[in-house]
């Protein structure tokens, strides 16, 4: 039976997965935690009372067992939350088990909170709820993480709180346009900071918040104190904040600069004034002067704010011209770069260069290294834009790429820069949201010390998820996956076309040029805002840009290959599992292959410019051919199309995208198909008709 729409969030309100115990012999070392159990929570402890209920569900939820709760002086069998402050590191928590005894020990009570997530973590792996004897101690590698949500764009039901808190995740963001306004209108605020804390969860806003006037402008301070200082006094339970460059622009006095914001710097036909950099898109010497000011403001009504400053729209600018803003930054707030952008490569001869947000560069780019470096010698905190929880923009209407090798890369890169250059914060969504996944759970085992290996926890969620029998042939699945979007370039044009929507992208001829996708018609990014269902790409009248195009049609359809071949394998295994077990696994194999699609459905779209260009231009020398080609395509890409449906019939979370709406459900798939439909039926007869192209 199909899902209907946003089915899926009923899955993301179920913290606890039901019916994970498989019976099994207790190993070696190990102890069974049976309902002649109690877990201990210290008296009028609120948080640890909340901790204690989670792990008492979990018991009863995912593993059958009834573990009472209770705050008694209890001697036998129990399982006792601690708090222990000469732990050695902040964010510390250890499990210790004994023959009748766990502790569940962090260095604070969201560290405590945390030991007993790492409880239902090992119980998890093990499908039963047995622990090893002995210690096991984990600290956090980074002070903060930070997602944006999953659910809807800036909505945080509890349920999704708790499924952060679960995968070690101890920041969210909010987009912040005014006062008790996101993107999505009115939000309570204070009421998401409340029930955020509840979890041992900081709230930043992310500044969506204009800002018209210089810091020499007169009245200045009054006009950021009625934006930064209101939204504090109102709001004081925000952590920090986030400002990012095409948000936050100001009217610098930089001459190297428009001295405009972006909107008031175009005529009425679009066109820039003054052709120059805009202030938001450019490292202006005056950043200092304006952050200055707005961190004096934030900081009389919260002294410790974190103040986070991302360089994400400059790294388009010479090093050295990031560097000097960099070298005049205060050092008491954090530096965020983003971790793979701007970076130049190639693949099988293809030149490309990684654009936001892409898993195809795994590894820092020279941008992030740049800064991270200047970061360092400043001694300034570093943060890193990673989109680490298990999304990119590789692929725009998906949940996560289960692609854990290719994410195995990324972390150990970030850790890299972790230890090297002292990056202690990362923002791991961006307003494509965080899912919970297994890939999430991966991340969460990396982003602690002591380093795991990661390629054996790959196994062990396999093994989970699968079965040891199906161990080698999924290990295969994942690294086709992989290696699909290794070799898959990240470009504009794709990101913003289809792979942002997947197969509900159209392929238009000029009829339908000026084409608007019909949905999300309420949503922030809703319709053509952030895609651009007529494909743009350079001017195939180069002849270096047409053989890059060329050589990504080939990549495009190899990685679309694997991608099909990983998923086929996935479903060949899931009539052999368990059936608690299917539902999940059929669901990786989905998102495998609508990702598969979604790079056959951009194959095509680009094979189909290039016939589109042949006839703009005029330089077709067998028209019947190429309007041959045409309709070939245009089959091809309907059958793909039909293809998808079963997938989003049956998870209703691909096709989605939170600030984007729905873009590539059924309704929006069979809209591409009946308007590929007319072209073959009308516009492919008139255009062969003509004596010429107009």
């Amino acid at each position: 039976m199909a899902e209907i729409n946003y089915e899926f969030r009923k899955r993301m309100l179920e913290v606890h997965k039901k019916n994970r115990r498989m019976e099994k012999p207790l190993g070696d070392g190990q102890i069974e935690i049976t309902d002649e159990w109690k877990i201990v929570v210290p008296t009028k402890n609120e948080f640890l009372t909340r901790c204690g209920r989670d792990l008492e569900d979990y018991f009863f939820t995912s593993m059958n067992v009834e573990v009472p709760l209770t705050t008694k002086n209890v001697t036998d069998k129990r399982i006792v939350y601690i708090v222990d402050e000469s732990l050695p590191k902040d964010g510390t928590y250890r499990i210790e088990a004994a023959e009748n005894c766990i502790k569940l020990i962090g260095k604070d009570e969201r560290a405590a909170a945390q030991a007993g997530y790492f409880l239902e973590d090992l119980m998890n792996l093990e499908e039963a709820p047995y622990i090893a004897l002995g210690a096991q101690e984990r600290v956090p590698r980074f002070r903060c993480r930070m997602v944006h949500s999953g659910f809807s764009l800036d909505v945080f039901p509890s349920e999704h709180l708790s499924a952060i808190a679960h995968q070690g995740i101890n920041t969210i963001l909010l987009y912040v346009e005014g006062i008790n306004k996101s993107h999505c209108g009115y939000t309570d605020f204070n009421d998401i900071i409340y029930r955020a804390g509840l979890y041992g969860i900081d709230v930043y806003a992310y500044s969506a918040m204009h800002s018209k006037k210089h810091p020499e402008d007169e009245g200045a301070e009054e006009f950021y104190d009625g934006l930064y200082g209101e939204l504090f006094r109102r709001c004081p339970g925000f952590k920090g904040i986030v400002f990012v460059g095409e948000s936050v622009e100001f009217p610098s006095h930089d001459e190297r600069t428009s001295g405009m914001l972006r909107l008031d710097n175009l005529d009425k036909n679009g066109k820039k004034i003054i052709d120059k950099p805009n202030p938001g898109w450019f490292p202006c010497r005056d950043y200092p002067e304006w952050l200055g000011m707005v961190k004096k403001i934030i900081r009389r009504e919260r002294p410790d704010a974190d103040i986070v400053f991302w360089t994400y729209n400059w790294g388009y600018q010479p090093e050295e011209l990031r560097v000097e803003l960099i070298d005049n930054l205060p050092t008491d707030i954090s530096l965020q770069a983003t971790f793979e952008m701007f970076e130049n490569t190639e693949r099988e001869g293809v030149p490309c260069r990684s654009v936001d947000y892409t898993l195809f560069q795994p590894y820092a780019g020279k941008y992030f290294l740049s800064e991270a470096k200047a970061a360092k010698l400043r001694g300034i905190p570093l943060y890193s834009m990673t989109n680490a929880a298990g999304l990119t923009w590789d692929f725009g209407t998906i949940p996560f790429e289960p692609a854990p090798y290719q994410w195995l890369k990324r972390y150990e890169s970030i850790i890299d820069a972790n230890e090297k250059y002292g990056l202690c914060g990362t923002m791991e969504s961006h307003h494509f949201g965080f899912y919970p996944s297994f890939i999430s759970e991966l991340l969460k085992w990396c982003f602690t010390t002591p380093k795991p290996d990661g390629e054996e926890i790959i196994d062990r969620l396999i093994v989970r998820d699968f079965g040891a029998e199906n161990l080698d042939t999924v290990r295969r699945a994942y690294r086709l996956f992989g290696e699909a979007i290794h070799n898959m370039p990240s470009t504009n044009p794709d990101q913003y076309g289809p792979m942002r929507l997947g197969p509900s992208y159209p392929m238009v001829l000029f009829r339908d040029n000026d084409v608007v996708i019909p949905f999300g018609e309420h949503a922030v990014h809703g319709r053509n805002t952030i895609c651009f269902p007529y494909y743009k790409y350079p001017s195939l009248e180069n002849e270096k840009a047409k053989e890059t195009l060329l050589g990504e049609i080939k990549l495009y359809k190899k990685a679309s290959d694997r991608l099909l071949e990983g998923a086929a394998l996935l479903f060949d295994i899931i009539p052999s599992l368990p059936e608690s077990k299917r539902d999940d696994a059929r669901r990786i194999a989905g998102i495998g292959e609508f990702m598969g699609r979604t790079a056959l459905t951009t194959h095509h779209v680009k094979r189909w410019y290039v016939c589109k260009d042949a006839l703009k231009r005029g330089i077709c020398d067998d028209k019947d051919a190429l309007f041959g080609e045409l309709i070939r395509l245009t089959a091809d890409e309907i059958a793909n199309a039909k293809a998808a449906l079963p997938l989003v019939d049956f998870d209703s979370r691909l096709g989605y995208e939170p600030s984007m709406d729905y873009m590539c459900h059924r309704e929006a798939i069979e809209w591409k198909i009946a308007l590929q439909e007319r072209i073959l039926k009308e516009e492919i007869p008139r255009l062969k008709a003509a004596a010429e192209i107009e």
